[in-house]
């Protein structure tokens, strides 16, 4: 997969976790009855980040 394809999927990737924050912040407060989502939410923003982050290494690894 050369790097223009890869980048693109990583906007992509990006683009859906903006549009999923935006999402979770009109779920109401943190404390509300959609707390447990917003909750799963952040761990899950952060799981997929430190996904992209190995995944933006071993890129880099095989370009080397």
């Amino acid at each position: 997969m050369d790097r223009s394809r890869i980048d693109q999927a990583i906007q992509r990737i990006e683009n859906a976790l903006e549009r999923i924050d935006a999402a979770a912040g009109k779920l109401g407060s943190p404390d509300g009855p959609d707390s447990d989502l917003a909750h799963k939410h952040t761990a899950l923003r952060s799981e997929v980040s430190a996904t992209l982050k190995d995944l933006d290494e071993i890129i880099e690894g095989l370009e080397a």
